[in-house]
Order: C-alpha cells, then sequence, then structure tokens
C-alpha cells in the first residue's frame, strides 16, 4: 500500500463518519446517513476531478474507498450515543485529519500535471469540498467560509507538495502531521482570517438613523 493509498483511506474514513454523524445531528433516517457520508468523503473529489479534468467516473473504480467508507458509517450508526459523545469531542482532531489526508492526496493527483495554481486550488477542493456539499445539503452554512482557519492549511499543503519540497513518503507524513498541528492549533487559539461583517455595519447604521430621526422629531416639538 503506498503513501498515496494511505492518505485516501484515512481521508474517507475520517470524512465518512464526520458526514454520518451530521446526518445523524440532523435526525435523518439511514439512507440519508449513507449519502451525507459518501457526500462528505467524496464530494471534494469529484469537483476536484472536474476542474483538473480527470474523469469523474474513476470514482467508480475506488470500490475499496468506497466499502471502507460504508463501513465507517455503518460503525458510526450503531456505536452506543456516549462513543459517538466522545467523538464529537474530538471531532476536530479527526476533522484535521481527513483535511490534512485529503489536501495531500488532492495535490499529488495534480503535481506534475498541472501548474502551481492548479495544484493548490485541487488540495483545497479536496480537503474541504466534502465539508461544503455536506454542510449545504444538511440546512448548515459551510463551516470551513466561518470558523477558524481551515481552508488556509489545505492550500498551504497543496503549495509544499506543489514546489516539491515534500516529495518521499516519509517527507509526506511529515507534513500530514504539520497540517493536522497547524490546524488543531487554529481552533485552540481561535485563529481567524480577517472578515467584515455588514450584517453588524448595517445594524448600527438603522440604529443609528433611528436615533436621529427621534432627536430631530424631539427638536421639532421643542420648537412648537
Amino acid at each position: 500500500m503506498d503513501v498515496f493509498t494511505i492518505f485516501s483511506v484515512i481521508g474517507t474514513i475520517a470524512f465518512a463518519v464526520s458526514g454520518a454523524i451530521v446526518a445523524m445531528e440532523e435526525e435523518y433516517d439511514i439512507l440519508g446517513v449513507y449519502v451525507l457520508g459518501l457526500v462528505t468523503a467524496f464530494g471534494g473529489g469529484v469537483v476536484r476531478n472536474l476542474l483538473i479534468g480527470i474523469p469523474v467516473t474513476t470514482l467508480w473504480s475506488q470500490g475499496m474507498l468506497l466499502k471502507t467508507a460504508v463501513i465507517a458509517m455503518t460503525i458510526a450508526f450503531i456505536l452506543p450515543v456516549k462513543w459517538i459523545k466522545r467523538w464529537r469531542r474530538s471531532e476536530a482532531f479527526f476533522d484535521a485529519i481527513g483535511l490534512s489526508a485529503f489536501a495531500i492526496q488532492g495535490a499529488l493527483y495534480a503535481t506534475g500535471k498541472h501548474p502551481l495554481s492548479a495544484v493548490i486550488v485541487a488540495a483545497m477542493l479536496t480537503g474541504i469540498g466534502g465539508g461544503m456539499i455536506r454542510d449545504v445539503l444538511a440546512g448548515r452554512k459551510p463551516l470551513v467560509l466561518r470558523e477558524e482557519i481551515y481552508a488556509v492549511w489545505a492550500m498551504a499543503a497543496g503549495a509544499a507538495v506543489g514546489l516539491g519540497w515534500f516529495t518521499t513518503p516519509l517527507e509526506l507524513l511529515v507534513l500530514f502531521v504539520i497540517v493536522i498541528v497547524f490546524r488543531m492549533l487554529s481552533v485552540h487559539y481561535k485563529w481567524r482570517l480577517p472578515r467584515r461583517s455588514l450584517k453588524l455595519a448595517l445594524a448600527q447604521s438603522v440604529h443609528a438613523e433611528e436615533a436621529q430621526t427621534v432627536k430631530a422629531a424631539g427638536k421639532e416639538k421643542e420648537g412648537e
């Protein structure tokens, strides 16, 4: 089993279970659990393949990974609630494992066949694409776009692989650990990218306008 396969298996298990648990949180039936789990595990790879020109039908040749995902989701479905609670407490860690594994896997797919920009995009989409589709199907705002720094670490992993800084299996394993560590640091210290909230700004603007209107009305009454 080569390093590429290892990363694929790790990412598939982590994301399949993540999708299954989200489905159970939203009270989906067992079919919904399997659908959401498969989308989370393979959605990013399908989007990546579309963008870098790999036939989407290659998904059906990944029989081993599909079986692995189904087994992982089945186990998650029958686990006692207390075990699922333990998973939830460690969810960020397992999610970081999936992000790191799939980002490196996506970068390896594109390296040597496409320019650096495509390698970075392939890493990012493989790492976060499934999670975004999962959140949309579950009726949630995509966490990867509003929580702690997430997609940036996938892009960084793609850049490192695309630039040839990590090539051997051992080096890729080191990169795998580095991405996990930085993702967990961003969760622990709540590192966030700069953001601008128009909702808050507009609310403050409306409040200011209302205050000015009330003040102007008061002055008119005093003038009378």
